[in-house]
């Protein structure tokens, strides 16, 4: 099986929406530093609040790990966003003058609740490669966001306002971490896929690209 011939296949199956997700005006905002302030301040914001969801979604996965080396996957990941991701997310929303207690108290934007929930809706009535779909979209897209926009960016260093973030996801840091769940697309498809489930996980993956392009737009609308 070549490596990462799932998530590949699914990108494929879905290019459009792929196309709209990696090269959404907000993120083409972000990598000539034109994107309003006020849209990324508020995406910071609400990125506080999926954290968490994203941490519960994971406590999905480790409910619906079937051994050991699964739920060992699930409880670290569980563990690095809530006790290392949610750290240096506070302190980088400090940076723009966003406090926690602040972001804590933010009503959730519909397009946020719509993504969480939909990741957790289809752990619950599926299975781990069902999860692992629905969360694949952010993980795997915003290393490839980083790593192109480090690449093409036309504003950089210093004299773009977005490059931290931009950074933080272009470095080998991250890039590991988003391609080891491509790597898990693969194997979990090994021990519990087949053909039959082919269209139905391109439908997962699709809607939550979709999902995820609303996630950008919700900082565009709300800059208005």
């Amino acid at each position: 099986m070549a490596k990462f011939e799932l998530f590949e296949t699914l990108k494929s199956a879905c290019h459009a929406q792929w196309e709209a997700y990696t090269r959404h005006s907000f993120v083409v905002g972000l990598g000539s530093g034109t994107l309003s302030e006020t849209a990324f301040r508020y995406y910071l914001q609400q990125d506080y609040l999926f954290l968490i969801h994203f941490a519960r979604a994971y406590g999905l996965a480790a409910f619906k790990a079937e051994d050991l080396e699964e739920l060992r996957a699930a409880a670290g990941a569980v563990s690095q966003i809530v006790d290392g991701e949610m750290a240096l997310h506070v302190g980088y929303c400090g940076q723009w003058g966003i406090g926690e207690a602040e972001m804590a108290a933010m009503p959730e934007d519909p397009a946020n609740m719509a993504y969480t929930r939909y990741v957790m809706e289809r752990g619950l009535a599926g299975d781990s490669l069902d999860l692992a779909i629905a969360l694949a979209p952010c993980i795997i897209g915003y290393a490839e966001i980083g790593a192109w926009l480090a690449q093409n960016a036309s504003a950089r260093g210093e004299v773009n306002p977005y490059w931290e973030w931009i950074d933080t996801y272009a470095a080998r840091d991250y890039q590991q971490v988003a391609w080891a769940h491509a790597a898990q697309l693969d194997r979990l498809m090994a021990r519990r896929g087949g053909p039959g489930r082919m269209d139905s996980l391109i439908r997962t993956f699709g809607d939550a690209t979709r999902l995820e392009v609303g996630f950008w737009q919700m900082g565009i609308d709300a800059a208005g």
